[in-house]
């Protein structure tokens, strides 16, 4: 099968070569010629994959007509906030019958749209209907290792999901589908901002209990502003859900762990983005999602804890007290 991975970071790159080693020939779009160029020269992604090699199989490309035109399935890993530009300037391209798969994780900024509503805005409606979204605990480099792991696709349309579930699905990738789009989305957006706040947990060296309480608590968050929105609270004990909360919470490769604990170190927030070329969708998520809990009217004090730290200057051994010492509840609450 011809696939389009419309999106060249490590993410996008790793799924590329996944889906390249299944057997599927694969179109690599890449918003840089010159690094496309080189990509297409060395078969590799030093830049944001390194130590990878590409099959021969993996075709790369600055041309985002060519890389999606005619492709039956499509597969959008660019950063959230890029989401509804470079798949707006596809969609004219796209074959009609074409299956789009988000892979990206956030909620755009200003609109606090989902991509599913992006997906709506910019696509014809027949392929919005029929969009797919993946979700869960997948690192890239250990994608590209090869290394067991399993991932959910939500979709309204159960026959566009379990179609990719069999395109994507290899001996390593174990592909479930889901028919919440809501809370797939939202798993795996609002994950990256208690992602942060453990991490800085971590820096501060608060220890185990407390970052067990944060991913604990963070879940508890997350279920709440997803019910409200539509989605299904057993979604939140899944893959999209707790099981990406862990591993963003918890693995070493994770960029939005690495951004808190730098931050709980003592650096500052412009120089943590500055020296990295990889997004931390949580800097922009944290944003996004205390507005969202706020326009819900959701209590939702980590996001809100991590914003004052992110965009208001609020010391991160001040923001742990503020979390410990807010008015007592009960755990459901």
């Amino acid at each position: 099968m011809d696939i389009a991975v419309v999106g060249a970071g490590s993410y996008g790159t790793a799924l590329a070569k996944l889906l390249a080693d299944k057997g599927h020939a694969v179109t690599l779009w890449c918003r840089s010629p010159d690094r496309a160029a080189a990509i297409a020269a060395t078969r590799r992604n030093d830049a944001y994959l390194p130590g990878f090699e590409l099959p021969a199989s993996v075709d790369v490309t600055a041309d985002l007509a060519a890389a999606v035109a005619g492709k039956p399935i499509v597969l959008g890993v660019t950063p959230s906030h890029a989401v509804r530009d470079v798949l707006g300037r596809a969609a004219r391209h796209l074959d009609p019958d074409a299956i789009v798969v988000n892979a990206s994780k956030g909620l755009e900024e200003g609109t606090l749209d989902r991509i599913d509503q992006i997906y709506s805005d910019v696509l014809p409606a027949p392929l919005a209907a029929r969009a797919c979204f993946l979700s869960g605990p997948t690192f890239a480099k250990e994608l590209a290792e090869r290394r067991p792991s399993a991932i959910v696709v939500a979709s309204a349309d159960l026959a566009a999901a379990e179609a990719v579930q069999r395109a994507f699905s290899t001996d390593r990738f174990r592909v479930y589908t889901s028919d919440d789009v809501i809370g797939v989305q939202i798993g795996g957006a609002l994950k990256n901002v208690v992602a942060i706040a453990a991490g800085m947990s971590d820096g501060l060296d608060f220890g185990l209990n407390a970052r067990a309480a944060l991913i604990t608590r963070g879940l508890a968050e997350i279920s709440r502003i997803g019910v409200r929105l539509g989605a299904h609270p057993l979604t939140f004990a899944g893959l999209s859900g707790m099981g990406d909360l862990v591993l963003t919470c918890s693995g070493e490769l994770s960029r939005n762990r690495q951004v808190g604990l730098a931050l709980g170190r003592g650096d500052k927030l412009d120089d943590i983005v500055g020296r990295t070329n990889m997004v931390a969708e949580g800097v922009k998520t944290t944003r996004a999602a205390h507005e969202l809990a706020a326009r819900l009217d959701v209590r939702a004090p980590i996001a809100d804890t991590m914003y004052a730290v992110l965009y208001e200057g609020l010391a991160p051994a001040r923001a742990v007290e503020t979390l410990m010492t807010r008015a007592l509840k009960h755990e459901r609450e």
